[in-house]
């Protein structure tokens, strides 16, 4: 139905031109839907774009070097001394 938007390349990337002009020759009632379908789809793009990271899984040993112990980490605090 839309084979004449696309170049006749590996990927398919839009004519701009061809779909400005496509969008001016419809009424003003129609571009409002067309606005609210490209909105649509923006949000579908940035739900697959999170969905994507959220899939990704952490490592085992992923955050070595990004955490230090101290060697009193087992001291007793002084703010509890009278509770113990």
């Amino acid at each position: 139905m839309f084979n004449y938007f696309f170049e006749e390349r590996e990927e398919c990337t839009i004519d701009s031109l061809l779909l400005y002009k496509k969008l001016n020759s419809l009424p003003d009632s129609m571009k409002v839907e067309v606005a609210d379908f490209i909105e649509f789809l923006e949000s579908k793009a940035k739900k697959k774009k999170y969905k994507n990271t959220e899939a990704l899984k952490p490592q085992f040993g992923s955050a070595k070097g990004f955490f230090t112990i101290k060697k009193d980490f087992d001291k007793p605090l002084e703010d509890f001394k009278e509770h113990m």
